[in-house]
């Protein structure tokens, strides 16, 4: 009597333990540089986590259980990186990462998405080639946003002479090791290439010799938010009017800068004026949900909005939230949300829409021209 009562008990714990483990939430975690050079981007990237899992939650989570966010600090840079991704994997043991972070960061983090085999999402706009069998990328890359700035320079400015600046790290130097040699294959030449540590605020070297060197287009890619703003507000201040493309801009970050951004040109795959009805009702359900304190959208945000869902749909097609099937099923998912269709199926990149678009003086942005569906090109061809 007591043994058949004794194993009539362990079956009803090990089915509620079951059923428990079945709606326990799916935790997301998301490093992200709540301090440093990407604290000026970070607020608008949380917002639009935020708003993705509160829509899916609402709509009855995935798999029938509600999803989590974890937010860490990773201060843009390595060291903070390796501590977030450490607390994240190992003591909050999150499903999946999905984050817009610095490349320090992303390649600080890496090893330990490799060694605690979780999935990946990087949402940033990054240098390329960041290969990974449990990474995935739904921004762009050099090959997707350095030609529309350089071309347009070339034929519409008649620029030849190109002057490159930006933060010592691998972003800084990976675009614009890109832009130069596209420059060169183009019939231009780049007369200067300066660079500052990713923390530098003091142009006023890398300005002189840009107004010494008799470049007629002058393209910057530097860490994110705060060294965008001290670099153009030197330049401003020491009277360049060349044609200026940012490779590193987003548009919430040219709406804090004002009057200084206007007249920048920036390529990305997101702009706050798409006339699509996923984006007017992206945008209406972020102001509701955040009133005066909500971040204007951009291209650093928003990928992270369509990651949530990505990793959504990847989840609900593996019937699981295991890392291989997931990681597998990553690559033949799609989401339609505020930038149009994206899919991370070429090597574990997306093809993506396009805009080129100049700032104004509020800080808005106006859209010169659109490139449909343009190939990330060769990024990891052993995926």
């Amino acid at each position: 009597m007591t043994k058949g009562i004794t194993i009539a008990l362990l079956a009803a714990l090990l089915s509620t333990s079951a059923l428990a483990q079945d709606t326990d939430p799916i935790i997301i975690g998301v490093p992200v540089g709540l301090s440093g050079a990407n604290s000026v981007v970070a607020p608008s990237v949380v917002q639009s986590a935020e708003l993705a899992v509160e829509q899916i939650n609402a709509a009855g989570g995935v798999l029938g259980r509600q999803l989590m966010l974890e937010v860490a600090d990773d201060a843009s840079g390595a060291a903070g990186a390796q501590r977030a991704f450490d607390s994240l994997v190992y003591q909050k043991e999150v499903d999946v990462i999905i984050s817009m972070e610095t490349s320090a960061a992303r390649n600080a983090g890496l090893p330990i998405i490799t060694e605690g085999d979780v999935p990946y999402i990087y949402t940033s706009f990054y240098e390329g080639r960041s290969c990974n069998a449990n990474l995935y990328v739904n921004a762009w890359v050099p090959e997707q946003q350095v030609p529309p700035v350089v071309d347009h320079f070339m034929q519409s400015e008649g620029a030849t002479k190109f002057f490159l600046i930006g933060s010592d790290y691998s972003f800084g130097r990976g675009m614009l090791e890109f832009a130069r040699k596209y420059i060169e294959e183009h019939g231009g030449t780049v007369v200067g290439e300066e660079y500052l540590p990713m923390d530098g605020s003091d142009w006023t070297a890398v300005v002189s010799k840009l107004k010494d060197s008799g470049a007629q287009a002058v393209i910057t890619s530097t860490a994110g938010g705060a060294p965008n703003v001290t670099l153009t507000k030197q330049m401003r201040g020491a009277g360049i009017v060349l044609p200026y493309g940012n490779l590193a801009m987003d548009e919430g970050t040219a709406v804090t800068m004002g009057a200084d951004a206007a007249g920048i040109y920036i390529s990305s795959s997101y702009v706050t004026s798409i006339p699509s009805p996923e984006n007017t009702a992206f945008k209406e359900a972020l102001a509701a949900k955040f009133g005066a304190d909500m971040r204007t959208p951009n291209d650093l945000s928003v990928p992270q909005y369509d990651a949530i869902y990505l990793y959504k749909a990847a989840v609900e097609a593996a019937g699981s939230t295991e890392t291989a099937a997931v990681v597998a099923a990553l690559a033949e998912v799609s989401f339609t949300g505020p930038r149009g269709q994206v899919t991370m199926n070429e090597q574990h990149h997306a093809p993506l829409t396009m805009y080129l678009s100049q700032v104004q003086g509020d800080g808005s942005v106006s859209v010169a021209a659109q490139f449909e569906n343009v190939s990330p090109g060769t990024q990891c061809p052993d995926l």
